[in-house]
């Protein structure tokens, strides 16, 4: 890692969710995970991997990130898409 560059304190946990990302399908809820992770990471000083898989899942789903944002707006305005199965709490841990 260049110096320059800085470690996210989220690093461990996003990097198991681009992983995830990678190998599944667009979901609403993978679509807003995936939004929602390259928010988190633009502009970051640090993470490259992390921002290149973000727009490898963006290539591999065939969206813009206009397209994404466009489409998980649609997702969040019906609500539970962080509702977890049992609908207890929402997942933003």
């Amino acid at each position: 890692m260049k110096s320059e560059e800085q470690q996210h304190p989220q690093y461990h946990k996003d990097r198991e969710i681009v992983n995830t990302l990678l190998t599944e399908k667009d979901t609403p809820y993978n679509l807003a995970e995936l939004a929602r992770l390259k928010i988190r990471y633009r502009g970051f000083p640090g993470a490259r991997d992390i921002q290149r898989d973000l727009e490898k899942v963006l290539q591999k789903w065939e969206l813009t990130e206009e397209q994404l944002h466009e489409t998980t707006r649609v997702i969040h305005s019906k609500g539970q898409v962080y509702k977890r199965q049992n609908n207890e709490q929402e997942d933003w841990f």
